[in-house]
């Protein structure tokens, strides 16, 4: 007799019961880590996985034990953005909020590419998209927004509709501290390699790009950054959308590190200049606490996404649209796409613009406070007073290799997790500041776990 199959997802008992397995697993995982990372280094990880035994066994372990064990790997060998000391890069500790919700879209499992497979889900993505968008361009008639993995397709599109409003011979324009997509994205589009313009102080001088327009024919993409990758620094956005309404080119902003910076009251005025942008890159899975994937690229004119128009009879057939029938394949370049939405939107509805900009602060006076601490510890050096949630900091007189030390034995201890960005011709420690529960006492930890490890090289 055949055995019968698993439980569905759609069966609230069964996933009731595995989702309880799962969250004793991670709870059980990150005691057993104890600490921002798992110790040992990459050797270490893979052999403790390793020595679970085969991924594919000819007879399966069941759901329990399968569930348990590798949820529990998982955990113990995380990097947990939700400790601390876990500072790298630019990834957030998701919301419990926006976790469950995240758990309810798998179970329903709704597929973004057909009405009929979507619903209500596609009518929520509008709903939101329409609203994050005119969070972006307040004053403009009819912006619009599609839902992306990230920055990286985020910026990719929009190199695609500035290529498609104006051929092959677009050129792009990047500062040397825009993200690396776009160079990407240009060679996956066929476009030019991008002219990048020195940016020696981490931002794109409005001068240094009016030179550089000077001497580019042809259409212009400007890619201007709203919180950069190293240093979390805004390019001068009102005085470069001057030198492109001047020189005849179109303006991208990278904001999917800054943008979300709009929910600050306090702190709004930092992205001044963003709505004269003709597309703008978002994440909230940065300063937005979303579990990835959630990013957006908003638009200020929806008419600028007509291209993206595709048809497929068997999800968006004419007459099934003349009838009514909404039309998805437009709204993104892939096909089966998850309801990531769903997240974000219990995430607007349960904290609004006032919850979210709370967040942000706290984490903007987060970094403001390990910038202190760093002014005032005799052997450490900061790069700068942050402007977002980035700082970046050294051992005042180290050498580079010393400062790559550092960073490397804290990871291989499992003990911290700090990122490097160079600057200044200089080799800095990074510490990007997401998660809105770490204390004072926390940073003064990482600065000190940072002066133990100097000192034991010098040893």
């Amino acid at each position: 007799m055949r055995a019968a199959p698993p439980p569905l997802a759609a069966d609230p008992t069964a996933l009731s019961r595995l989702l309880g397995t799962a969250l004793d697993a991670l709870r059980e995982g990150a005691q057993t880590r104890g600490g921002p990372l798992p110790a040992g280094g990459p050797e270490a990880v893979a052999r403790r996985l390793a020595a679970l035994g085969a991924v594919l066994p000819d007879t399966g372990t069941g759901p329990d034990e399968s569930l348990r064990t590798l949820v529990r790997a998982l955990a113990e060998g995380a990097a947990d953005p939700a400790h601390p000391l876990c500072a790298a890069h630019l990834h957030t500790p998701p919301l419990a909020l926006a976790a469950a919700a995240d758990l309810a879209a798998s179970a329903l499992n709704p597929s973004m590419d057909s009405w009929d497979q979507a619903p209500a889900a596609s009518a929520l993505e509008a709903e939101v998209t329409a609203a994050l968008a005119g969070e972006v361009f307040p004053d403009t008639e009819n912006p619009d927004a599609l839902v992306t993995t990230g920055g990286t397709e985020s910026n990719q599109l929009a190199l695609l509709l500035a290529r498609e409003r104006h051929g092959t011979g677009l050129r792009t324009v990047v500062g040397a501290n825009a993200h690396h997509s776009f160079r990407r994205a240009a060679w996956l589009l066929g476009l030019p390699e991008p002219v990048t313009v020195p940016a020696p102080d981490g931002t794109l001088h409005p001068a240094a790009l009016a030179e550089a327009l000077a001497r580019t024919e042809g259409p212009v993409l400007v890619a201007a950054t709203a919180g950069t990758t190293d240093e979390g620094l805004i390019d001068p956005l009102p005085a470069l959308a001057d030198v492109c309404a001047t020189r005849g080119a179109e303006l991208h902003v990278d904001a999917a590190y800054g943008g979300p910076v709009l929910f600050s009251r306090t702190h709004r005025a930092l992205l001044d200049g963003l709505d004269r942008a003709r597309t703008v890159t978002v994440d909230l899975h940065k300063l937005g606490w979303q579990p990835a994937a959630a990013g957006l690229l908003a638009v200020r004119d929806a008419a600028d996404l007509a291209v993206l128009g595709h048809t497929a009879d068997y999800l968006n057939a004419d007459d099934d649209t003349e009838a009514g029938l909404p039309d998805l394949l437009g709204r993104s370049l892939r096909t089966t796409r998850r309801p990531d939405v769903l997240k974000t939107a219990v995430t607007l509805r349960a904290l609004g613009r006032t919850g979210l900009g709370a967040l942000v602060d706290t984490c903007m006076d987060l970094a403001q406070e390990l910038a202190d601490l760093v002014e005032k510890a005799p052997g450490l050096e900061l790069r700068a007073r942050p402007t977002l949630t980035t700082v970046l900091f050294r051992p005042a007189g180290a050498a580079d290799e010393t400062v790559a030390a550092i960073r490397r034995t804290l990871l291989a201890e499992g003990r911290a997790v700090l990122g490097r960005a160079a600057a200044d011709g200089r080799l800095w420690l990074k510490a990007t500041l997401l998660n809105p529960h770490a204390t004072p006492g926390d940073l003064n930890r990482i600065l000190t776990l940072v002066t133990l490890v100097e000192g034991s090289t010098h040893r």
